[in-house]
C-alpha cells in the first residue's frame, strides 16, 4: 500500500526501472536503423522498415494498454482470469487481422490503391511486414503480464524483461546482417519479433509470484469483474491506443505523398527514434501516477512535482542534442545516414524538442483519468490529436508543398499541445470529486 507521505526518492525509486525499460525499446529503434544504414540500398530498406513499422504499430496497438487495464483492475483471481480471457481473445483476433493484411492482394490494395507508397519501397514493406505477424499474440501477451508485475510493485523484474528483449534483438539484428543475404528492412522487422517473443517468455515466467498472490484473493473489494465491464472500460482505451498509435502511420503515409517523399520516409525513423528515447521517460510515468496516486488523489502534488523537473530535464536533453553538434554525431556517425540526409533529418528534430516535456504531462494527465475510471476523455482527446495532425499534414503538403518530414514534425507538437489542453477540465473535475470522497468507495492500490 501507498505510505501516508510520498517522498521524491520513493517516486525515483519505482519509476527508474519503468523508465530504464522504455529507454531500453527506446533504443532499439536507432539501434535497428544504424544496422539497416550499413547494408545495401539504405535509403529504401530504412523508409520500408519505417513503413512495416509503421503498420505493425498499428495492428499491434489495441493490445498495448493490457498493461493499464492489469494495473488497475487485476485485484484478485476472478478480476485477473476476466483479464486474461479478454486479453488473449483480443490477440487472437488481432493475429488474424493482421494476417489478412499481409495477403498479397491485401496489402497492394492498402499500399497501391489507398496509400501510395513509392513502388521502390512497397515490396519491401510487404515482406518486412511478414516478420511481424508474431507481434500482436506476444505483446499482448507480455503487457497483460507486465500489467500485473506492475500492480504488485515488480518494476524491476519489468526492467530485466526490457533487458533480455533488447539482448535478443540485438543479437538477432547482427547475426542476420553479418551472416545472411536478408534485405535491411527484413532483418530489422524479424530482429524486432525475436526480442518480443524473448521477452514475452520471460515475463510470463516472472509473473508467477504476481498470479499466485492474485489468485489467493478470490474476490476482492469491488466485486465480481464481468467481461461486460472489462470491455467498458477497455475499449476506449484500444481506440486510444489505436488513435496513438495509428499516428505514425498516418504520418507515413501522407510523407509518401509529399514533396521529397523517400528522403523524408528513410529519415523518419531515425529521428522518431531519436525523439523516443526522450519521450520515453514521460511515457513511463503513467504507471507511476496509477500506482501511488493513492485512493483520493492524496499524493498528486508530489507527483505533479517529479513530473515537472522530469518534463524540463527530458525536453531540455532533447534540446542539447539537436542544437549542437552532436545532432551530426548522432545521425553520420552512430546512425550510419549519409550527409544528405543527416542535414536534412536535423531540422525536424529541432521542431519536436517539446514533445517530451508534453509526453510527461500527458501520462500524468491519463494516469488521473485512469485511477478515476474514467477512459472515455483520454479517447476523445486523442481522436483530437489525431485530427488535428490530419488536417495539418494536409494543409502543409497539399497546400502549402512543405517538405514532409517538416510538415509531420509541426503537426505532433501542435496536436499533442492542444491534447493536454483538452484533458485539463476532465483532470480537473475527477480531482476535485476524488477528494471528496472516502477512501474505502475508490480503487485499491498497491
Amino acid at each position: 500500500m501507498i505510505t501516508e507521505h510520498l517522498s521524491t526518492r520513493t517516486i525515483l525509486r519505482f519509476w527508474a526501472p519503468l523508465a530504464g525499460t522504455w529507454l531500453m525499446m527506446a533504443v532499439e529503434g536507432p539501434l535497428i536503423a544504424a544496422i539497416i544504414a550499413r547494408l545495401p540500398d539504405a535509403r529504401e530498406n530504412l523508409a520500408a522498415y519505417g513503413v512495416a513499422f509503421a503498420f505493425g504499430l498499428l495492428l499491434e496497438s489495441p493490445v498495448v494498454m493490457l498493461l493499464s487495464a492489469a494495473t488497475v483492475l487485476a485485484e484478485d483471481r476472478d478480476s485477473y482470469l476476466t483479464l486474461r480471457r479478454f486479453g488473449y481473445g483480443l490477440s487472437g483476433l488481432l493475429t488474424v487481422v493482421m494476417v489478412i493484411a499481409v495477403f498479397p492482394p491485401v496489402f497492394d490494395w492498402l499500399a497501391g490503391s489507398l496509400f501510395g507508397l513509392p513502388e521502390e519501397v512497397r515490396g519491401l514493406t510487404h515482406g518486412a511486414l511478414v516478420f511481424l505477424l508474431p507481434w500482436p499474440a506476444a505483446i499482448g501477451y507480455r503487457r497483460f503480464k507486465q500489467g500485473l508485475l506492475i500492480r504488485h510493485g515488480l518494476t524491476r523484474q519489468v526492467a530485466t524483461g526490457a533487458v533480455v528483449r533488447l539482448a535478443v534483438m540485438a543479437a538477432t539484428a547482427v547475426v542476420l546482417a553479418l551472416a545472411t543475404p536478408l534485405r535491411g528492412a527484413y532483418v530489422g522487422t524479424f530482429a524486432l519479433s525475436a526480442g518480443v517473443i524473448a521477452e514475452a517468455f520471460v515475463a510470463g515466467r516472472m509473473a508467477r509470484r504476481a498470479v499466485r498472490a492474485l489468485e489467493r484473493n478470490p474476490i476482492g473489494t469491488r466485486g465480481r469483474l464481468t467481461m461486460r465491464q472489462t470491455a467498458v472500460f477497455y475499449v476506449p482505451l484500444a481506440l486510444t491506443s489505436m488513435l496513438a498509435m495509428g499516428t505514425q502511420p498516418m504520418v507515413t503515409f501522407f510523407m509518401g505523398e509529399s514533396r521529397m517523399a523517400v528522403e523524408s520516409l528513410a529519415v523518419l525513423p531515425v529521428v522518431s527514434g531519436l525523439t523516443f528515447i526522450f519521450r520515453s521517460l514521460g511515457l513511463s510515468f503513467q504507471e507511476v501516477g496509477l500506482v501511488l496516486l493513492g485512493p483520493r488523489m492524496e499524493h498528486f502534488r508530489s507527483l505533479r512535482s517529479f513530473a515537472l523537473i522530469l518534463a524540463f530535464a527530458a525536453s531540455a536533453g532533447l534540446a542539447a542534442i539537436a542544437y549542437s553538434p552532436v545532432a551530426f554525431i548522432w545521425f553520420q556517425g552512430i546512425s550510419g545516414l549519409s550527409t544528405m540526409l543527416t542535414e536534412f533529418a536535423i531540422p525536424p528534430l529541432r521542431l519536436l524538442v517539446l514533445l517530451p516535456a508534453l509526453s510527461v504531462v500527458l501520462s500524468l494527465q491519463r494516469s488521473m483519468l485512469l485511477t478515476a475510471r474514467r477512459t472515455t476523455s483520454i479517447t476523445l482527446a486523442s481522436g483530437a490529436e489525431i485530427v488535428t495532425i490530419a488536417g495539418l499534414l494536409w494543409v502543409g503538403i497539399h497546400v502549402f508543398d512543405v517538405v514532409g518530414v517538416i510538415s509531420a514534425a509541426v503537426a505532433l507538437v501542435i496536436g499533442r499541445f492542444l491534447t493536454n489542453l483538452w484533458l485539463i477540465w476532465p483532470c480537473w473535475q475527477v480531482k476535485a470529486l476524488r477528494r471528496s470522497r472516502r477512501p474505502a468507495t475508490q480503487i485499491e492500490t498497491v
